[in-house]
């Protein structure tokens, strides 16, 4: 008689999810999940093939938890849409350091995994907010990702907590400096 499944493949992952945010992905094993999971690996087994496939399905998830980041703060209107993608990244880094620092502060975070948003779309969403032809946009992209993406890795990894309005004023401060720079 086969194994029976007794856990599901979606309390696997969401053990697993724990044990990244605690240790990062290079604290994720079969042994570690099934500890997690309160069983021996045979279970983890029955739902994945491998570790790399229980990554897998991990990151997918990650890349949820990410989007729903950005989407809050979309959502919020406190912000308008280019800047809440910004400080929705940089919330992401500051409450969820270890997903962070999978997704974007490591070899094969977001660049492997699948549905994760193209640089593409923050440029054009540049140009549909100030109207802006496609390579000023991406210019000034380029800049404002360097400003986004070193406060969220100072998060991150701990070496900062500034309070949030003095980061929402140097996200403002940095763009509109960068816009006058380009002659935007």
């Amino acid at each position: 008689m086969p194994a029976k499944k007794v856990i599901s493949k979606q309390n696997i992952v969401e053990a697993a999810l724990k044990i990244v945010r605690k240790e990062g992905m290079e604290g994720l094993n079969m042994r570690s999940v099934a500890k997690a999971c309160s069983c021996s690996t045979q279970p983890i087994y029955l739902s994945f093939t491998g570790i790399g496939e229980l990554k897998a399905a991990v990151a997918g998830r990650i890349v949820e938890i990410y989007h729903g980041y950005i989407n809050g703060e979309l959502s919020s209107g406190e912000y308008p849409p280019y800047k809440a993608t910004g400080m929705g990244y940089i919330r992401f880094a500051k409450e969820e350091p270890q997903l962070f620092k999978y997704l974007f502060m490591s070899r094969g975070g977001a660049s492997t995994v699948d549905g994760y948003p193209d640089f593409n779309d923050d440029i054009f969403q540049i140009m549909g907010q100030i109207g802006i032809p496609q390579d000023k946009a991406g210019e000034l992209h380029a800049h404002m990702w360097v400003w986004v993406h070193g406060i969220a890795a100072m998060y991150a990894t701990g070496y900062l907590n500034w309070d949030w309005n003095t980061v929402s004023g140097m996200l403002t401060d940095a763009f509109m400096g960068i816009k006058q720079r380009l002659g935007i």
